[in-house]
C-alpha cells in the first residue's frame, strides 16, 4: 500500500538557504570568491562552472551552508532601485555564522550588517569594507564583532570580497573566516 500524500499545508517549508534565490546567491558567493582570490572558497565543492554545468546548484548551496567556516554576505545597500547607498543588509549567513551570532536565519538575513559589530567598531569596519570595495578583495582582516546577546568575539584571518556577477555588476560584499575566539 502506497503511503498517503502529505497535504501541502502540512509539509515542512523548504530550508531558506535552498530556495532558488539562495541557490543563485550561493553560486554568486562561490564564483566571486574564485574570481577575487583565484581559488575556491570550499575545497569540497567543485568549481562553480563545473557545478553549474552539472546542474547541481542545490548541492552547492547545501555545501556552502554546512561548511565549517563562517560565511556571510550583505547587499550593496541600494534597496528598492535607489542609487543612493543605504544601510547594507545581510543577504546570506551559513550555519556556522548563525551559530556564532546566535541568530536564526529569519533574524540574521535582513539584519543591517553594521549590527554585527558593536558601535565602537563600526567606523573601522566601514573603512575596511570601503577598502575591500576599492580593491575587490582583501585577506587577513582581524576585528571585533558582537553576537545577538552582546557577547564580543575576535575574528581573525578573514577574507572579504565583492559579489560580482558574470556581467561585472556588483551585488554587495561577502566575508569568510575560520578563526575566531570569545573575548
Amino acid at each position: 500500500m502506497a503511503p498517503a500524500a502529505v497535504p501541502e499545508a502540512e509539509r515542512p517549508a523548504e530550508a531558506p538557504w535552498l530556495t532558488p534565490a539562495c541557490q543563485a546567491r550561493a553560486a554568486l558567493l562561490l564564483a566571486s570568491h574564485q574570481l577575487a582570490f583565484g581559488r575556491p572558497l570550499l575545497a569540497l565543492v567543485a568549481g562553480p562552472t563545473q557545478l553549474a554545468a552539472a546542474g547541481d546548484a542545490r548541492h552547492q548551496a547545501q555545501e556552502l551552508f554546512a561548511a565549517p567556516l563562517v560565511v556571510l554576505a550583505h547587499d550593496d545597500g541600494l534597496a528598492g532601485g535607489t542609487t543612493a547607498p543605504a544601510d547594507p543588509r545581510l543577504i546570506y549567513a551559513n550555519a556556522a555564522a548563525l551559530r556564532l551570532w546566535r541568530r536564526p536565519w529569519a533574524a540574521m538575513v535582513g539584519l543591517p550588517s553594521r549590527l554585527t559589530a558593536e558601535p565602537s567598531e563600526r567606523e573601522g569596519r566601514e573603512r575596511l569594507l570601503a577598502l575591500a570595495r576599492h580593491r575587490q578583495a582583501i585577506s587577513g582582516y582581524r576585528g571585533v564583532r558582537i553576537d545577538s546577546h552582546g557577547r564580543r568575539f575576535v575574528i581573525d584571518g578573514a577574507r572579504l570580497w565583492t559579489l560580482r556577477d558574470a556581467d561585472g555588476r556588483d551585488h554587495g560584499q561577502a566575508a569568510a573566516f575560520s578563526h575566531w575566539w570569545w573575548l
